[in-house]
C-alpha cells in the first residue's frame, strides 16, 4: 500500500513485457489510491484464506531450514553454507551462481547478502530485480505441500486426541527431516524426552529414523502423513 510510485511503475513495466497493460494496471502504475486499495484488500483476503491457516506449519519448516543452514555454517563455514544451499546453485568463490536463471549480475560491494527461505520460491533461488534494493537471495523451502494441514486448536485436533499433545507435536515437527536436538527445540522438551517420544512413534510406524554421521535424523513416514491428513495418500 505504501510502495513508491517509481517502484510501481518499474514493476508494472516489467509485467508489460509479458502481458499488455490494462486500464487497471495503468492506474496501479500511477499510484491510484483506489487501485492500490483493491490490490491490498485482495492480497489480504488471499493471505487470510490460503496462508494464515497454515502459518504454524510453514514457520516450523522455515525454522528447521534455518537450523540446518546454521549447522552448515558452524561446521564448514561460509563455503559449506553456500555450496549446499540448493542443487541449482554453484559456489565458485567469490561468485555464487544460480544455474538456469535470468541473465543478471548482482554485485554486493560489501553490502552482504540476506538468505531468505521461501515457500513461494518453487524451482530455483531468485534475487530481487532491482539491484539498488538490499541484496536478497530467496531460495525454495520444500515442505511437501501435500503434507500441510491447517493449524487447529489442540482441543479440536483429532491427532492430538489420538496421540496426546506431545506426541502429536513430535509427529508434526518431523514433517521435515530433523535431528533429535532440533526436534527437542521445536516441541519444547529436552533431547532425551524428545528421543523417547520419537522412538514410540517410530515403533508405531509413524516416523522413520536414520543416522547421518553423528546425528540421528527423524522424518514422518507415509503412514504418519496419512494420520496427520486424516486420509490415505492418493
Amino acid at each position: 500500500m505504501s510502495t513508491p510510485r517509481r517502484r510501481l511503475q518499474d514493476n508494472v513495466a516489467c509485467l508489460a513485457d509479458r502481458r499488455p497493460p490494462t486500464p487497471w494496471t495503468r492506474k496501479l502504475a500511477d499510484g491510484d489510491v483506489t487501485a492500490l486499495r483493491e490490490l491490498g484488500t485482495a492480497l489480504d483476503r488471499y493471505y487470510q484464506r490460503a496462508v494464515a491457516p497454515y502459518r504454524g506449519r510453514l514457520r516450523a519448516h522455515v525454522e528447521a531450514d534455518r537450523s540446518r543452514r546454521g549447522k552448515a555454517l558452524l561446521t564448514g563455514g561460509v563455503d559449506r553454507l553456500l555450496a549446499t544451499l540448493h542443487p541449482r546453485v554453484a559456489w565458485r568463490p567469490p561468485v555464487l551462481q544460480v544455474l538456469d536463471y535470468v541473465d543478471q549480475d548482482l554485485h554486493l560491494h560489501g553490502r552482504g547478502l540476506v538468505l531468505l527461505p521461501s515457500h513461494f520460491c518453487r524451482h530455483h533461488p531468485v534475487t530481487l530485480k532491482d539491484a539498488d534494493l538490499p541484496p536478497v537471495l530467496a531460495y525454495p523451502v520444500n515442505p511437501g505441500f501435500a503434507w500441510l494441514t491447517p493449524d487447529r486448536p489442540a482441543s479440536q485436533d483429532p491427532v492430538t486426541t489420538l496421540l496426546g499433545r506431545t506426541r502429536a507435536a513430535t509427529l508434526r515437527a518431523s514433517t521435515t527431516a530433523v535431528t533429535t536436538t532440533d526436534l527437542a527445540r521445536r516441541i519444547g522438551l529436552s533431547p532425551p524426552s524428545a528421543s523417547k517420544h520419537a522412538r514410540v512413534l517410530r515403533e508405531a510406524g509413524l516416523i522413520t529414523t536414520r543416522r547421518d554421521g553423528g546425528a540421528v535424523i527423524h522424518q514422518v513416514s507415509g503412514l504418519g502423513v496419512a494420520v496427520l491428513n486424516g486420509e490415505l495418500p492418493a
